[in-house]
């Protein structure tokens, strides 16, 4: 998911241990290369749809499911990884994950077939769900108490990263090397990611958790929890409805060549940065009414693009404050677990990881049977349409929050 779906870390946790621990910087940054590789290679077939389309002899729209199939093993890795980090070792769990990242790519890279294709993306999405249900808890075991917010920060900036150069060098290495060659790139990165943390992360031992902890679906009493649980999902499903399907657009609709689309890919990522960046500020302003401004605008970016989509300039300057926009939210989200949840943040996170994912699956899936049979037009007006539920949703979050007691 996105990426971004870094959990805070809960109050109670960091207040019980002490500033005597060593700081395991080493393993932080190799975490963070591990982070670049999952990224990258969760988003790389959305520069990549056509070529892979063509090569597997299926339609855009199912090769577009390879990002949904991911999203779904996700969620069931999120909701069932804590009953395993409970009974082994962290250290042999991210291993175990980074390896299977490998392997992934490797079987995406060689697929013969649409269902070899598949079944990597199943596995990539595997490696999502447990890595980020993960890393606020780890974070917390390599470094002291008063370094865990820079340790989190190193993460997402790895993420950040990914987010920004995924999509137009996915683009860039496929017009050199194909589309296969573009996703085993990523593989000699996994295999230095997997070397770097053997040496330097320690060993992490599972710690006892109280009874009924692992259950993140206890949260969903909480009024303000189920709604905003539901407006970041269906703001996801909106963005994702329309992001997974931009490649084919961009060339179909724009008509851009492939110099021009990676150009244009780079664009939306650098606005991205920019918008990771500057997130806080605008959230300090006025926290809700943001996360409800973010989905309106990307609504009206998604309209305006079925206007004006066959004009280069125009179509590189809405996708650019799309990205722009878009980065803010996750920012802001995982904000609101931690604001919401302050007691209980790992868990909240655990679930906002598989809302999330699973969103992610549902809206890539109804965009690619949209696109598939509906064209573009039915495609984007389902995302905008999906986008503006999800701002309305982030209201009714607001007065919901308001109205509990203190």
């Amino acid at each position: 998911m996105t990426a971004q779906a870094i959990s805070a870390p809960t109050g109670d946790s960091l207040d019980s241990r002490g500033e005597s621990q060593p700081a395991h910087w080493g393993g932080v940054f190799a975490m963070t290369l591990c982070v670049f590789a999952l990224i990258a290679s969760e988003f790389m077939p959305v520069s990549l749809l056509t070529p892979m389309a063509t090569d597997l002899q299926v339609t855009e729209g199912m090769a577009g499911q390879g990002i949904a199939i991911s999203g779904a093993f996700a969620v069931l890795t999120s909701l069932s990884i804590s009953a395993i980090a409970g009974m082994l070792n962290r250290k042999t769990l991210l291993l175990g994950l980074t390896a299977l990242m490998c392997l992934s790519g490797a079987i995406v890279a060689l697929a013969p077939n649409y269902l070899a294709y598949m079944l990597g993306r199943a596995l990539i999405g595997v490696v999502v769900g447990g890595f980020w249900s993960m890393s606020a808890a780890t974070a917390m075991q390599l470094v002291p108490t008063a370094k865990v917010p820079r340790a989190l920060a190193i993460f997402n900036g790895g993420n950040a990263l990914a987010t920004v150069v995924a999509a137009p060098l996915g683009s860039y290495l496929a017009s050199i090397v194909g589309w296969r060659g573009a996703f085993f790139c990523l593989v000699p990165v996994a295999v230095i990611a997997f070397v770097w943390q053997w040496f330097s992360l320690p060993s992490m031992h599972a710690k006892p958790r109280a009874p009924g902890s692992g259950n993140v679906f206890r949260l969903l009493k909480n009024r303000v929890v189920a709604l905003g649980m539901l407006a970041v999902g269906i703001f996801f499903m909106g963005q994702f409805a329309l992001f997974t399907y931009l490649r084919p657009f961009l060339e179909a609709v724009t008509r851009v060549d492939v110099s021009t689309l990676s150009l244009i890919l780079l664009t939306l990522g650098i606005a991205g940065f920019i918008g990771t960046s500057q997130i806080g500020r605008v959230l300090e302003m006025g926290f809700y009414s943001t996360l409800a401004a973010i989905p309106v605008l990307m609504a009206a970016i998604a309209l305006t693009l079925m206007a004006f989509g066959a004009s280069v300039t125009i179509t590189t300057v809405l996708l650019g404050l799309w990205g722009l926009v878009t980065t803010g939210a996750p920012v802001g989200w995982w904000t609101w677990v931690a604001r919401t949840l302050p007691n209980d943040a790992e868990a909240g996170g655990g679930l906002m990881v598989a809302v999330v994912q699973l969103f992610i699956a549902l809206g890539s899936t109804v965009g690619g049977l949209l696109f598939d049979h509906r064209g573009y037009q039915s495609t984007f007006a389902f995302s905008a349409v999906a986008l503006l539920i999800g701002a309305a949703l982030v209201l009714l979050t607001a007065s919901a929050d308001k109205e509990r007691p203190t």
